[in-house]
């Protein structure tokens, strides 16, 4: 189990609340003050998904972005093709938690890649995946109950059931680290999910480019998040050259997207995010391969 006290991740809901309130007409109130040192940054609003807000879970600070949520704003970039963004699975399970962590992620995103693409011969090779990961991590059996929904859904095509199930499987896994006081787990199953969907969403523009595609993906908060949640793991995790490595180019990709409202992204400056994403994701996904 990875170490480490929950108060560090206490973010007072008030604080919480007035960050995500969106500026009302000529409402001159000045904006709130920034989370103070050692605190984390609040989610963007419109990626906690409702798994989240569940009345078992409440509203806490230890909810992390939905991959769901992430991957269906990122899914807006146009059609996904699975033969450009497939990748190859392995059964070998790494060694290093904090790559299971992540890679459980990874997973996740790429079945939601299979159910937006409706790929259905593909779910059993991530499913087996999942419940490996799942066992690495704890918690097989709950893993093992989401993936033959994951197969009984996907035989019979149906693809929404697919996603809410995807949806809850991460909801289950991340109650199950809190329970467990293993937080930092969740976040970086998340973290895993988001690179591997940014992955595929940069991608599908730089090969099918258009200016108004490149709007979902000029989000500073979402990267600004995911700095604050590795910022607020365990000591002995931020040692991990892998989160060091995710860590340096998540800042690296900052000023990529950091452009005024409104403004698109040039076909050069995607293929440079998507580069990038790449990059980081496969520091994910070579080190699951063994």
């Amino acid at each position: 189990m990875i170490p480490g006290p929950l108060a560090r991740f206490s973010l007072p809901l008030a604080l919480f609340t007035a960050l995500a309130l969106p500026l009302v007409g000529q409402d001159t109130t000045p904006p709130p003050a920034p989370p103070p040192p050692g605190a984390k940054m609040p989610i963007p609003e419109d990626v906690v998904g409702d798994e989240h807000v569940r009345e078992e879970f409440g509203v806490n600070e230890f909810t992390t972005p939905s991959i769901r949520k992430l991957f269906d704003m990122l899914n807006k970039v146009g059609k996904l093709k699975y033969d450009d963004l497939k990748r190859t699975f392995t059964d070998k399970t790494p060694a290093d938690r904090v790559i299971v962590s992540l890679g459980l992620g990874t997973l996740i995103a790429d079945g939601f890649l299979i159910v937006q693409t409706e790929k259905v011969d593909e779910m059993e090779f991530v499913g087996r995946a999942m419940i490996k990961y799942g066992k690495a991590l704890g918690v097989g059996g709950r893993m093992n109950k989401h993936t033959q929904s994951l197969f009984e859904h996907s035989l019979r095509g149906e693809w929404d059931s697919l996603k809410e199930e995807l949806a809850r499987t991460q909801a289950d896994v991340e109650a199950e680290m809190v329970m467990l006081r293993d937080v930092d787990i969740a976040h970086l199953i998340s973290l895993g999910g988001w690179l591997r969907a940014l992955e595929m969403a940069t991608r599908t523009i730089a090969l099918d480019y258009a200016e108004e595609k490149t709007r979902q993906l000029t989000r500073r908060d979402i990267l600004e998040y995911y700095l604050s949640s590795l910022d607020s793991l365990h000591p002995s995790l931020l040692k991990n050259q892998n989160l060091i490595d995710l860590r340096k180019g998540i800042e690296e990709m900052l000023p990529m997207v950091d452009v005024p409202e409104g403004k698109a992204l040039t076909h050069d400056e995607i293929k440079k995010l998507s580069e990038k994403a790449s990059a980081l994701s496969h520091i994910i996904t070579d080190k699951m391969k063994g």
